[in-house]
């Protein structure tokens, strides 16, 4: 489309809200704050075209009001247009680094004029810069489709990457690697038993900024996961398949509508701690050359302050900040319909300008009392990379849920046998009182043993040591700290003995998730034992990603187990707590029943969680000793008996008994063989 009637275009003053582009009356209202800029420049664009079709100069003595530029335009005969900025404004103090070269782009952009095919994207490029759509209504139909409204201890999250979810050809989807990708897999999801997804990112990121290359291919590496944010309104182009103008809006709406209507809610892994401009010698799109000093946390001298281990900070505490932040999430939960967010390392979010952590931190008292997010759940990663650790003290109180770093790292060395954890694990599938004991409940706790980073649940019980090679960057980087235990050989081995264990490990650490207090999440692929060939750290890696689903039919044994174990725990609503264990509801067993060892050798742990309203009640045991445990059985209730249900030591389909009373009940005592776990239900 061109314009060859740029003298029909008509400016009045404007408005200076909303910010954005925006509709008034038969004009479009754009409006940009700016504290520091002594100049803005409207840039127009032909969809696609290098250049502006015009370029219209803001007043700032008509055109701004306090902090914000803003003009009205007439005359657009257009049904779509890009857009941007030219800034100037100061050099001082140091920090300000404006620059009228630089088109930049609006950071409240609905959706970005970026590529459609994955890999065709660089944001580094010298002569391009990604300019926003201007986009006034995108009207869709949501068919009636309301929110699932699951209650949080309910929950069974499932975290998952959009293109690697259906991106290998065994997907055998019409649209791999997108978001009708996944809607084409939500038989799948259900027979799973999952009930929420929650989404790494989808915001538009750079999948070709990082600077890497393979060391054994000589390929330049990508930013896969995407925790590198350009824009925080506008869903990544490269997930959808069509190139309409809110094609990549349309087909995530899609997602949220059908993944809604089959009783499953959909959270957004978000990265408002900072952005993809990263440091000095970053890109410069953005927030740098609007207000830089404004946007990040910057030092006296000029410096990027980094508590994010990425380059730069927002400064999220800033009010102007803070208000971007609360937009943003109000439009993709108003707009959207999103369910739930999980924030990036969320600790960022608690430190003012300066760096300080803050017991009130505005933006998080903002989204605790904010009307339009109150029936959103808020699931924290709270932690950053500075070393503020936060989990079970995150402010907020019971707004919020966490991950639980703790659970999944005392789980690990429970479960593979590590002396002195006995206690500390049963504290961790009781609830984690100890760290929400107070004003909170268990399910604030998302327990989980994997997630994106770190190792996969295979790997976790087949490397000892992490493997990033092929991150290049000689395996510097990913944790050191893995709690993990290859089972006596370093990766792929045909030793039967080693894989057996391996096995069982792996039904061991699902079954602690699953029998845990609190509210579990599931890695995409762990189900079927997806391996990364021992890499914790895949950011930057395409292909080991992709969830490989001829392996559901390869790894049949372990699938079932792991629906099953989904199955059982949604069943029991003993597993389900609202409220921590009080001293009726719980009894703790050692070898012998009702006798507890918390000394420091002792690697076994009994326990039977008891229903004193409906009668039931649970037995579960793990031993992850070398040796087997002789185990004398609690009483069963009155006029029942044990029936085992799990029994991690057994070959499919033994492993998991289905119809339990088809088998004998259990005795007085069981022989539980070595790195073992054991369910019995009273029947």
């Amino acid at each position: 489309m061109t314009y060859s009637h740029e003298s029909e275009i008509e400016w009045e003053r404007g408005s200076p809200t909303p910010l954005g582009a925006s509709r008034k009356g038969n004009g479009i209202n754009f409006a940009l704050y700016s504290e520091h800029a002594t100049g803005v420049t409207l840039c127009l664009f032909s969809p696609n075209s290098k250049h502006p079709f015009t370029e219209v100069p803001l007043d700032p003595g008509i055109n701004k009001t306090g902090r914000v530029w803003h003009i009205l335009l007439d005359g657009l005969h257009c049904d779509q247009l890009e857009y941007g900025y030219r800034i100037t404004g100061p050099q001082t103090p140091p920090g300000n680094i404006y620059n009228p070269n630089h088109i930049l782009l609006d950071p409240y952009a609905k959706g970005l004029n970026t590529a459609h095919q994955w890999g065709h994207q660089d944001l580094n490029q010298e002569e391009w810069s990604p300019r926003g759509k201007v986009i006034l209504e995108s009207p869709f139909d949501w068919e009636g489709s309301k929110s699932p409204r699951i209650p949080i201890e309910e929950l069974i999250i499932y975290e998952m990457h959009v293109r690697a979810f259906t991106q290998h050809p065994s997907s055998k989807t019409k649209a791999p690697g997108t978001f009708l990708g996944i809607v084409e897999k939500i038989p799948y999801l259900k027979s799973l038993g999952v009930n929420a997804i929650e989404l790494m990112p989808i915001f538009e990121f750079d999948e070709c900024e990082n600077q890497h290359v393979n060391p054994k291919t000589d390929q330049k590496l990508k930013n896969v996961w995407g925790y590198s944010t350009v824009n925080f309104f506008a869903p990544m182009n490269r997930f959808s398949t069509s190139h309409d103008w809110t094609g990549a809006m349309d087909d995530f709406r899609t997602l949220v509508k059908e993944m809604h209507k089959n009783g499953i809610e959909v959270y957004l892994d978000v990265v408002y701690n900072h952005t993809a401009e990263k440091n000095e010698t970053g890109p410069f799109f953005c927030f740098k050359g609007i207000d830089n000093r404004v946007y990040y946390m910057i030092n006296p001298q000029g410096h990027y302050i980094d508590f994010s281990g990425t380059g730069n900070t927002l400064n999220s505490n800033h009010p102007v900040v803070a208000q971007f932040i609360m937009d943003s999430l109000r439009y993709w939960v108003s707009e959207m319909h999103v369910d739930g967010f999980r924030f990036d390392l969320a600790s960022c979010l608690t430190r003012d300008e300066k760096g300080i952590p803050l017991v009130q931190p505005p933006v998080i008292v903002a989204m605790i009392h904010d009307p339009i997010l109150a029936d959103v759940k808020m699931i924290a990663e709270a932690w950053d990379a500075a070393g503020l650790y936060q989990v079970g003290s995150f402010p907020g109180g019971g707004r919020w849920f966490e991950w639980n770093g703790k659970y999944r790292d005392v789980v690990r060395r429970f479960i593979k046998g590590t002396d002195n954890q006995v206690g500390e694990f049963a504290k961790a599938i009781s609830g984690s009182e100890d760290l929400y004991g107070i004003g909170r409940k268990p399910f604030h706790s998302i327990n989980f043993i994997t997630a994106h980073d770190g190792f996969t649940l295979s790997d976790l019980v087949s490397y000892q040591d992490k493997h990033n090679e092929d991150n290049g960057e000689e395996n510097q980087d990913g944790s050191n700290e893995n709690d993990s235990w290859n089972c006596g050989h370093e990766g792929p081995t045909d030793d039967k003995e080693i894989l057996k264990l391996r096995q069982r490990q792996m039904r061991n650490l699902h079954a602690a998730l699953m029998l845990a207090i609190g509210t579990p999440m599931i890695l995409m692929g762990d189900e079927y034992g997806h391996t990364k060939n021992g890499n914790n750290n895949t950011y930057c890696q395409d292909e080991p990603n992709w969830f490989l689903w001829d392996s559901l039919k390869t790894q049949a044994d372990f699938v079932r187990f792991h629906k099953l174990l989904i199955q059982f725990r949604k069943a029991n609503p003993l597993l389900q707590r609202k409220e921590f264990l009080k001293e009726e509801d719980v009894s703790w067993h050692g070898l012998k029943a009702n006798e507890p060892h918390w000394e420091r050798e002792n690697r076994f742990l009994g326990l039977t969680l008891h229903d004193n309203i409906h009668l039931e009640s649970l037995y579960i045991a793990f031993n992850p000793r070398f040796e087997s445990a002789h185990i004398q059985l609690p009483g069963p209730p009155k006029e029942k008996k044990w029936y085992r249900i799990v029994d991690t030591s057994l070959p499919s389909p033994h492993d998991f008994c289905e119809d339990p009373k088809a088998k004998p009940p259990l005795g007085d005592t069981y022989d539980l063989s070595p790195y073992s776990a054991l369910i019995a239900k009273a029947l």
